[in-house]
């Protein structure tokens, strides 16, 4: 699946992923490979990515997710690493 993560100023992160994890308004859930359509806010907290080379961990001050058709775009007001 293709993952976007993007803050007002940049994007942080661009490429495939095998499953991610995120910080929802109620509990943290995880999207993995064609998962149905889904649109969430986020909380401030801690997105894992998986990726073929392991996990990456990116801290989110809050923003809005969405899947759809394997693609996955966070629209983060703040990202930091």
């Amino acid at each position: 699946m293709y993952l976007e993560i993007i803050t007002p100023d940049k994007k942080v992160f661009a490429g495939e992923v095998d499953a991610a994890q995120f910080p929802g308004a109620k509990g943290s859930f995880e999207v993995l490979d064609l998962h149905a359509p889904l649109i969430s806010t986020l909380e401030k907290g801690s997105v894992r990515i998986t990726t073929k080379q392991g996990h990456e961990f990116f801290t989110v001050d809050g923003g809005v997710v969405e899947v759809l058709n394997n693609k996955i775009i966070v629209l983060a007001e703040s990202v930091s690493a």
